[in-house]
């Protein structure tokens, strides 16, 4: 009974406390840990065997380890070894010195020293991946290199971990029998692991999956992770080990994407409840003893990390921008600090009060670094924006019939059709890249955004006939048909919509020539399908022009009342019934 009762509340809380940390921007690892102060010691007092909650949540760490190997795909990390091997490598070892050395001069000794400043020295891959993801930075300069450091960090924890019993001189205490016996063994269970998963994994798997069970399959994933991180434990070794080794044998596997699938709920889960021991164990009383004190050290390595990220950046050639956003993203701690620190308390490397210092400070800098970085992209990244270097070209040649604003994979087409023709036009694009590659084929384009006015007089818009609008951009598209539309109203528009809101968009400003950019090419597909399945060809036809007809109709019909959804879901329903009863009809009247 005490169990269940633990159980429950540990996701009762969960249920609670990390829907509201969603909501209010903030990551979830955040709200595991306030779900553990509010049920923890400190703060509602509903669970008080945290040693046993801690243990089981160790599982979680496991998991994480096995899903970062399956997604350590060695030709990944080959593509990325400049920036994971050298700046990954020179953020930990730069950060992690000088961490350590202050460590030193606060008069810890050397072996809690290198563990307190090492540990810190890591960042919160959980916080950093989704907050660069919410700000669209993940595939840009600053997102990729965050993204290879998190990973050398990942990777790093594996030997932290396993040289812990190192640092508390376990080894030195051996006889030399005991040492070689120690190492052989160790060795022996990596072989193993590495025999097995070489070997022996997959054809398990193979024949699991000829079951046709899925939790068969669930359960194979589960003790492939759990014995492997069982195995190598047996030996003295990290068991986040074996289940990392496990993860990397079976990452270029068929069944890595299933069991990924299989793992990651378990995963989720039981890491929530470790970031929940966390909390439960975070020791408040320090902050209240000496808020100063904690404060200071908290902002004091939020200030560290972030100068020393900022620094390598620009040594390996970021502007000042993509440095600031790097910086911005990787000065707090992270969740593996806990483990490192947990692991260190089991070892007697730190004392308990220590300890709990640490880990109050990483829970604080995981706290601080939403805001943080939010208001670096407010004030900071807008100062350091580079003003453009490249200027508008100047479109010296003659006006021509037809003006193409956007000249990406859609504007293309269009440029092709008229040259097989020989209609002369004059392509905009705003994107520099895409201009240059399309001269490289021979094709005359002009850097410029059509929808400044000025870029459009260069065109000759005043003496054009048909301007085409492609752009990817839905407020650009409509700013360009706005400006056509007061100072050349001669012109005819055609142009490319992206869903039907940007239609119904278009369509308030008097456009009428509109089409869809995906929209003929899934009825031609939609129509492919009905073959597949056996359909006459020209009945598959027929459908798909019937359907063809009924939309557009549909799409007109609903221009009047598209801001209105509870009306243009009504009318989508009735006119599918409608459609059914034609497409019945049509079938009815075949000979």
């Amino acid at each position: 009974m005490p169990f269940l009762y633990t159980f429950v509340s540990l996701l009762a809380a969960a249920v609670v406390a990390v829907p509201l940390a969603k909501r209010l921007g903030l990551p979830s690892v955040l709200g595991y840990l306030a779900a553990g102060l509010m049920i923890g010691p400190a703060g509602f007092d509903l669970v008080d065997d945290v040693d046993s909650v801690g243990a089981i949540s160790e599982l979680g760490v496991v998991m994480l380890l096995f899903l970062i190997g399956l997604e350590l795909r060695p030709r990944r990390l080959w593509v990325m070894r400049r920036s994971v091997l050298g700046l990954g490598a020179a953020q930990l070892a730069v950060t992690g010195a000088l961490l350590c050395a202050i460590a030193r001069l606060l008069s810890l000794p050397w072996p809690a020293a290198v563990v307190v400043g090492f540990s810190l020295a890591l960042s919160s891959t959980a916080i950093v991946l989704p907050m660069l993801a919410e700000h669209e930075l993940l595939t840009g300069e600053a997102g990729r290199d965050g993204f290879a450091v998190l990973l050398f960090q990942d990777i790093a924890v594996i030997p932290m971990v396993a040289l812990l019993p190192v640092l508390n001189g376990e080894f030195g205490e051996m006889t030399e029998h005991s040492a070689w016996l120690a190492i052989l063994r160790a060795a022996g269970a990596l072989l193993i692991v590495l025999i097995g998963g070489r070997y022996l994994i997959r054809p398990i798997f193979r024949l699991v999956e000829s079951a046709k069970t899925p939790e068969i399959f669930t359960a194979t994933a589960l003790v492939v992770v759990g014995g492997t991180a069982a195995l190598v434990s047996t030996v003295g070794l990290s068991m986040s080990l074996g289940a990392f080794m496990a993860g990397v044998l079976l990452s270029d596997s068929e069944y890595r994407h299933e069991l990924q699938a299989d793992i990651e709920p378990f995963e989720g889960l039981l890491l929530g409840v470790f970031f929940m021991s966390v909390g439960m164990s975070t020791n408040l009383d320090l902050l209240a003893a000496e808020p100063g004190f904690v404060l200071a050290a908290a902002a004091g390595l939020l200030l560290i990390k972030a100068a020393i990220a900022f620094a390598l950046a620009l040594l390996a050639g970021h502007d000042r921008l993509n440095a600031a956003r790097f910086a911005a993203a990787l000065p707090q701690a992270g969740e593996f600090g806990f483990v490192l620190f947990i692991a260190a308390l089991a070892e007697g490397l730190l004392s308990p009060a220590r300890a709990d210092l640490a880990m109050l400070v990483i829970t604080l800098s995981m706290i601080a670094a939403p805001p943080l970085f939010a208001l670096e992209e407010r004030f900071l990244a807008p100062r350091l924006v580079k003003a453009p270097q490249r200027a508008f070209d100047a479109i010296d040649g003659p006006a021509t019939p037809v003006i193409i604003c956007g000249f990406g994979r859609f504007g293309q087409v269009i440029g092709r059709i008229l040259r097989v023709k020989k209609i002369a036009f004059t392509a905009l694009d705003r994107n520099g890249e895409q201009i240059d590659l399309v001269r490289r084929y021979g094709t005359t384009a002009y850097y410029g955004d059509p929808a400044r006015l000025d870029v459009l007089r260069s065109a000759k818009a005043a003496e054009a006939q048909v301007l085409v609008v492609a752009l990817d951009d839905v407020a650009q598209s409509l700013k360009v048909v706005e400006h056509v539309k007061r100072h050349f109203p001669h012109l005819a528009i055609l142009a490319r919509v992206r869903n039907r809101r940007h239609a119904h968009l278009l369509m308030d400003q008097g456009v009428t020539h509109i089409v869809r950019e995906t929209y003929h090419s899934s009825l031609r597909l939609g129509e492919l399908v009905l073959e597949e399945l056996g359909m006459d060809a020209a009945e598959a036809e027929r459908t798909v022009q019937l359907f063809r007809e009924h939309d557009e109709r549909l799409l007109v019909d609903q221009h009047g009342i598209y801001d209105d959804e509870k009306q243009v879901i009504q009318t989508t329903r009735q006119a599918m019934t409608e459609l059914s009863g034609l497409l019945e009809a049509d079938r009815g009247s075949d000979p």
